[in-house]
């Protein structure tokens, strides 16, 4: 007569079950205790992966309108430097013709004419970090302002031939659906100072010209003349410059906005996809610990046949 074994087929094969399900579950807790998420794949996500993507595109989204707006917050800080030294030129000149009205001698003025010209065409034509012209609209590759020189601009019939910028004005994305225009015009900002400009050297240049010293009545009515301009001009850019500086604070509080979003939506994420360490660590020992007994229980039904029921005589 053969003895066998108590445990069955059946019996041997549940408990084999058992195991490898033990031996899974240590091996899962292993892995989010490494990688430190939830589960490497979308199966380990189940349910929540749908919400996990959704999380996952608004925040990249955030990140991408954060990026947008932070160039873009450079671009009008730098924009901001710029009118406000062209704000100063328009305002000088206003003053430089106010003297010489005042004192009836225009000594000097020509000179400070030629340095505000200089100084107003290389903020006209200032480039940003990338290289590109600060106020040259869609055609930022191109000098916005062509005069080379104060001669160069009188010369002209008009003070529009003088520059060549594009007419679009750049904008930003802050939020869907929501733009920000940060572009400025060399033309829009610089017209109205180099139309004084051009004045004052044409008139110099002319019969009743020669701007060099005590002033004749046709020399004072001319400056008289030019006063109007010259105030709209430095009024203009002080506007100009205050527009700037709004937009300015616009992309501060979106930017503001759109870290606390991308912050919100990245701890949607987390939720989602990142282990809890301390849970990981407990349910690991635990499973160790399932594993283990399911191992002894296994070798222990093993070893167990009718000899050790039978009664011994």
């Amino acid at each position: 007569m053969t003895v066998e074994r108590v445990a069955t087929n059946a019996q041997a094969q549940y408990l084999l079950a058992g195991i490898m399900r033990a031996t899974q579950a240590v091996n899962t807790s292993q892995q989010q205790i490494a990688s430190g998420k939830v589960a490497q794949d979308y199966a380990g996500i189940g349910a929540k992966t749908s919400a996990l993507e959704a999380a996952r595109a608004s925040a990249a989204r955030a990140d991408a309108y954060q990026s947008a707006t932070q160039s873009a917050l450079s671009q009008t800080d730098l924009q901001n430097t710029e009118l406000t030294q062209l704000s100063d030129l328009a305002g000088q000149l206003k003053q430089a013709l106010t003297g010489a009205i005042g004192n009836n001698d225009a000594t000097g003025l020509m000179d400070q004419v030629q340095s505000i010209f200089d100084q107003a065409s290389q903020i006209l034509n200032a480039k940003d970090a990338n290289g590109n012209y600060l106020f040259g609209g869609e055609k930022d590759d191109q000098p916005p302002f062509t005069a080379a020189s104060l001669s160069d601009l009188a010369g002209l019939s008009s003070v529009s031939d003088a520059f060549s910028n594009g007419t679009q004005k750049k904008s930003v994305m802050v939020a869907d659906g929501e733009p920000v225009q940060i572009g400025v015009l060399a033309s829009d900002v610089g017209s109205q100072i180099m139309q004084t400009l051009k004045d004052i050297a044409s008139f110099n240049a002319g019969a009743n010209g020669n701007l060099s010293g005590p002033m004749s009545g046709a020399q004072s009515d001319f400056l008289v003349g030019e006063m109007p301009q010259a105030t709209a001009a430095a009024t203009g850019l002080n506007a100009a410059t205050a527009a700037n500086g709004d937009v300015y604070n616009r992309l501060n509080d979106a930017l503001g906005q759109q870290q606390a979003l991308s912050t919100l939506y990245q701890g949607f994420v987390s939720n989602i996809e990142d282990v809890d360490m301390g849970s990981a660590i407990t349910q690991l020992n635990e499973n160790q610990t399932a594993l283990q007994a399911a191992l002894q229980v296994t070798a222990q039904l093993g070893q167990i046949s009718l000899l050790n029921y039978l009664p011994v005589k």
